[in-house]
């Protein structure tokens, strides 16, 4: 049996998206800012692709603008918004130790650039609270950029309330919902978000295109200059085959998250109760507010990336963390953030599933996780150490 279960890495296109995209390869094949018949019929789908985006976070078509994918939206946003509050003589960013690096590194370079930036620690619950934000905002403060559900280890964090405390404080808010949008609820109007980036391929969509959510009257700052599309704000000729494909992927997932949804996360509940039963384990994450397709463990006495490769011998699909880093021998900044030390984040694994996996796929999962643990752990060194008392288990 051969198991997708990397999700949070990226989805399988949905014939929706597919179907959505062709017509714009070879029959819709005009530039919608040429003022021709050709031209104005593309056009008309960049502007329907951003209606149909707008209508799933509750905002207005305009407040949007299309990107590459939600590491040019983070940039645009965290930047923007830095700008923006220097010229008030505001230069303090709050944001939390386990963000993805599209956020961290723009952080630092902002740092660098003169920034102050509070990452508000994440070890209780694995999670923050909105007092946490309250209890850091300053009056030289202009941005709070917290991420919607973290992409490792499942956290959702409780984003109405942080918008609620920034609206409060007259501070911006931007958050990174790459994880979230397709999979949970979200309204940016009820909710105070300012600022919202996401991505298509994270629920069947294509890969390379984004959007940015910044509510009006807030000033965005180009990162890519040359043109003026996207309303001034991103020059390029658009995509128009990826945003028609996104927009109809993203309708798709949220016309359908209260049928989806409950089915993943019963699927994830019974992972995670099945794979507790492992000594010497450990769920990472909001163990009570979690992404309905997320499953983070570490195994003690293990190595995570011979864990990858022998479960993908066995037909099994997964992750240590995020994609992103995954050339990295350096142990999660996320594992490390919540409290893992290095010897137990090394030996991380994370399944991530989505309504397209089957619960005989969970069954294989199941079986094959820990025949493998223990396979490894047979082999290991410092779990022989352990086992004789030289070492001390930790979990």
């Amino acid at each position: 049996m051969y198991v997708y279960a990397d999700n949070a890495a990226t989805t399988a296109m949905s014939q929706t998206a597919i179907d959505a995209m062709l017509p714009y390869f070879n029959k819709i094949y005009g530039n919608p800012s040429s003022l021709h018949s050709v031209g104005q019929e593309a056009k008309e789908a960049l502007d329907a692709a951003r209606a149909s985006v707008a209508k799933c976070l509750g905002c207005e078509p305009r407040e949007i603008t299309f990107t590459s994918g939600g590491s040019e939206a983070d940039n645009q946003a965290i930047r923007s918004a830095a700008i923006f509050g220097a010229r008030k003589g505001k230069k303090h960013i709050i944001s939390t130790a386990f963000e993805h690096h599209a956020v961290l590194h723009t952080l630092q370079r902002l740092e660098k650039e003169g920034y102050e930036v509070t990452y508000l620690d994440v070890k209780e619950g694995h999670n923050i609270t909105a007092q946490q934000v309250r209890d850091a905002i300053r009056p030289d403060t202009c941005l709070v950029t917290v991420m919607y559900a973290n992409n490792e280890i499942g956290s959702v964090l409780p984003i109405a309330e942080i918008g609620a405390v920034c609206k409060q404080a007259g501070v911006l808010f931007h958050t990174d919902a790459v994880q979230a949008v397709g999979h949970l609820h979200i309204n940016v109007k009820e909710q105070n978000i300012d600022m919202l980036s996401l991505s298509g391929h994270k629920f069947h969509g294509p890969k390379g295109v984004g959007a940015l959510y910044a509510r009006r009257g807030i000033p965005l700052t180009n990162l890519i200059d040359g043109g003026a599309q996207e309303r001034g704000k991103r020059a390029g000729t658009e995509n128009i085959a990826g945003v028609s494909g996104m927009a109809a992927a993203m309708v798709d997932a949220c016309d359908h998250i209260d049928q989806n949804m409950p089915r993943v996360a019963a699927m994830r509940d019974r992972l995670i109760e099945g794979l507790s039963q492992i000594p010497h384990s450990a769920l990472n994450g909001d163990a009570v507010n979690r992404l309905p397709g997320n499953v983070s463990f570490c195994f003690e006495g293990i190595e995570g990336e011979a864990l990858l490769l022998l479960l993908d011998m066995h037909g099994v699909c997964a992750s240590s963390g995020s994609a992103c880093t995954s050339g990295s021998l350096d142990p999660s900044h996320v594992l490390l953030a919540i409290g893992r030390v290095h010897d137990v984040a090394h030996g991380s694994l994370r399944l991530s599933l989505c309504e397209y996996n089957t619960d005989e796929e969970v069954d294989h999962i199941l079986k094959v996780v820990p025949e493998v643990v223990a396979y490894l752990r047979n082999m290991s060194p410092v779990w022989r150490d352990l086992q004789t008392g030289k070492r001390e288990y930790i979990l």
